[in-house]
């Protein structure tokens, strides 16, 4: 089969799927549901809408952050001609793909932001394909996810700019590019088996052992014996949010992979587990970790299951609650403007109470690892 007839085939499949022809999970267990969080949820959707602009955007040409906007919709259940907020969500997705480059390059920033904005976008474009009827989302992605391969760097990593070359940059890039590849990969795109071995190599680079043996059993290898956490490039564990955030992009990271035996993931979590905790009792009245490090740690947690998933994640679902503003959003310390703060700390916000919904096609642990059909 053609490859363009094969992604018209999975989007039909998909498409039925949403309208209820195929059954999708979601709130599995009666502790994953709460009221608190779906009240919540709803305030921050309409914050989200009310102050979307005609264009499909929130005041920012950051197609990350867009769409970063358009996932919020997306996660929460509303699809392009499906749900309150469809029309919201499929002005986003416009606002995305009408900025995609010849090149497939997803990104009207400025060049660091290049693979930052381009595997985000990519990410999230994927999520709605199946349900989106416009042919400009199969052309995206075919481009962007070609892309990038072409400018993994022989590491294994990816820089900043969407160019090649020895060495990547950090596990911050690398996390956003894995979750854009698993998820071509779940829509029937076979990813070259190389790039996918040098990431994984390259992930595995930034994972770091320190101290002396705990006593935990975490594998066979060796070094399992000992705590230890992935890290920004490697290096020494950073303070609070990257700590935490390079912990859970790493063990997100493998997973994506299909590496899911890995010890690192285990350690890793378990790690970014008790940095979240002790921030808490520190700080009971604040958000502990920032959005970013919120993004991956609330992945991570679902991607092991339980026991962590249970046991961690009403901390974490309660935590974002507590901390929402009174006009429905929460902010992001990464960024000084109010309406990109707003719109990155919301998007998450929603991202992350609405993961037990399970609408997400990367949330179907049902799928995961069936889709190589057609190469790239």
């Amino acid at each position: 089969m053609h490859r363009r007839e094969f992604l018209k085939t999975t989007a039909a499949t998909t498409a039925l799927a949403l309208s209820g022809g195929i059954p999708i999970a979601r709130g599995e267990t009666h502790w994953e549901r709460s009221a608190a969080a779906e009240s919540s949820v709803d305030r921050a959707l309409k914050w989200l809408a009310d102050n979307q602009g005609a264009g499909g955007n929130w005041r920012s040409k950051d197609l990350g952050l867009v769409s970063l906007g358009a996932l919020a919709f997306l996660s929460a259940g509303h699809f392009p001609g499906r749900g309150r907020y469809g029309e919201n969500a499929a002005r986003a997705l416009d606002f995305v793909l009408s900025f995609a480059r010849p090149s497939g390059l997803l990104n009207i920033a400025q060049p660091q932001r290049d693979m930052y904005n381009h595997g985000l976008s990519v990410f999230v474009l994927s999520q709605a394909f199946g349900v989106y009827n416009d042919r400009r989302l199969a052309d995206a992605l075919d481009k962007g996810l070609k892309l990038i391969c072409n400018v993994q760097c022989h590491d294994g990593g990816w820089k900043y700019e969407a160019v090649r070359d020895q060495k990547g940059h950090d596990l911050s890039l690398t996390v956003m590019q894995a979750k854009a590849l698993r998820a071509g990969m779940d829509m029937g795109l076979e990813i070259p088996p190389d790039v996918v071995r040098r990431a994984v190599a390259y992930i595995r680079k930034c994972y770091r052992t320190f101290g002396m043996p705990d006593g935990r059993n975490y594998g066979t290898d060796p070094l399992a014996a000992y705590p230890g956490a992935f890290t920004y490039n490697g290096g020494s564990p950073k303070e609070k949010d990257d700590g935490v955030g390079m912990a859970a992009c790493g063990a997100v990271c493998l997973q994506e992979f299909g590496e899911y035996d890995d010890f690192r993931i285990l350690r890793s979590l378990d790690y970014a587990i008790d940095s979240f905790r002790r921030y808490t009792e520190a700080k009971p009245k604040s958000m502990p970790i920032e959005a970013y490090t919120m993004f991956y740690f609330a992945q991570g947690l679902y991607q092991v299951g339980d026991p962590r998933w249970r046991d961690v994640y009403p901390e974490v679902r309660d935590m974002i609650i507590k901390t929402q503003d009174t006009d429905g959003t929460w902010k992001s310390g990464r960024i000084s403007e109010d309406m990109g703060s707003k719109l990155f700390g919301t998007s998450v916000g929603v991202f992350a109470l609405s993961i037990v919904n399970r609408y997400l096609p990367i949330l179907q642990r049902g799928q995961r690892g069936r889709g190589s059909a057609r190469s790239l």
